[in-house]
């Protein structure tokens, strides 16, 4: 069954290392994306830890046990590497940390993310062997040496970033407020609707100006990455705020709210994909009631004024620049709220 893009009928780089199949004893994997091929493993005795909600449902329905924070301790691991280089140093000191001395931490990634200056590293660090290369990429072994052998800042840590906001490492826009979201929190109104949801909360900084404004009875902070949303919680401590982890597209509440927040993303790990702004702007139709309002942002150059037509009524540009557009969207379209995802 065809779970992602990047499962193919060749043989893929952990087929390489792990030619004979599951190592034997209870391995741990950490970042492995919805689509990875995880084939030589034996779902019965891994464990991935993954914090991103559509990967977590796809691996978890592949039969996998998957947790945001997997506990205990492992025989072996396999760490995949993102684009962050600290969220990919935290990642591997997160697996090592759960391994004795003598066991095999195998790293995985594609050059895009940093598997060379990875494994540069790495080899000044601890005993590395076993590359393989393929596919624009490169897997590794480390072999787990004693003692304190990582540098203690590869550990993760929440940063803060702006005075009361922390953040983690890969979350996205880590190191400080993104500007779009900065645009369109200027443009929100002087008083919000009672009932608010921010689809794609991030780390919260959006939701936190949202309730600093007159008018909010409850806000819905929705989020995919589990980092981020425990970012969100360090960084609102309003009675107000409600935090859920979930895919935004599909989310959905059971009473129907009077307004929508959301700078959605465009990227797909390193694919941009318009499509995800376009499926937010269609659950934002869906949670809305007829007469609610949706505030969102985007870069100049996404074309969604066409499906913002298709689900709202009356749409209208209210702020922007040479990088970003801020619109608001009232009046959802008829049949908007019963129209599921495209």
């Amino acid at each position: 069954m065809h779970h992602g893009k990047r499962i193919t009928v060749t043989v893929t780089r952990l087929a390489l290392a792990l030619p004979d199949g599951h190592p034997g004893g209870d391995f741990l994997v950490i970042g492995a994306r919805g689509g990875d091929d995880l084939s030589p493993l034996d779902p019965a005795r891994t464990q991935v830890q993954q914090g991103n909600f559509p990967d977590h449902q796809a691996l978890s329905a592949r039969g996998f046990h998957v947790a945001p924070q997997v506990e205990g301790r492992f025989d072996a691991a396999l760490v995949v590497l993102s684009r962050a280089k600290a969220q990919g140093r935290a990642r591997i000191a997160d697996a090592a940390a759960r391994l004795q001395p003598g066991s095999a931490l195998w790293i995985d990634g594609q050059k895009t993310d940093g598997i060379d200056s990875m494994l540069k590293d790495l080899r000044a660090l601890a005993p590395v062997d076993e590359v393989h290369s393929k596919a624009h990429g490169k897997i590794f072994r480390v072999t787990i040496p004693g003692g304190d052998w990582l540098p203690p800042d590869w550990t993760a840590r929440p940063q803060e970033i702006a005075p009361g906001f922390v953040t983690r490492p890969g979350v996205f826009s880590a190191d400080g407020v993104d500007p779009g979201s900065a645009m369109l929190a200027a443009a929100l109104p002087d008083r919000m609707p009672t009932r608010v949801v921010d689809l794609g909360a991030g780390w919260g900084w959006l939701s936190a100006q949202a309730l600093d404004r007159p008018g909010i009875e409850i806000l819905h902070l929705v989020e995919g990455d589990h980092a981020a949303l425990d970012s969100a919680r360090d960084n609102i401590r309003d009675p107000r705020a409600q935090f859920h982890w979930a895919d935004a597209r599909d989310f959905t509440l059971k009473e129907p709210v009077n307004g929508v927040i959301m700078n959605p993303p465009f990227h797909d790990g390193r694919a941009a994909d318009p499509r995800i702004g376009g499926d937010f702007i269609a659950a934002a139709a869906r949670l809305l009631t007829g007469a609610g309002r949706l505030w969102m942002v985007a870069n100049r150059h996404l074309p969604y004024e066409t499906v913002l037509a298709q689900h709202f009524g009356q749409v209208r540009e209210i702020s922007g620049d040479t990088r970003f557009k801020v619109f608001e969207a009232t009046a959802a379209a008829r049949g908007a709220a019963r129209k599921g995802r495209r």
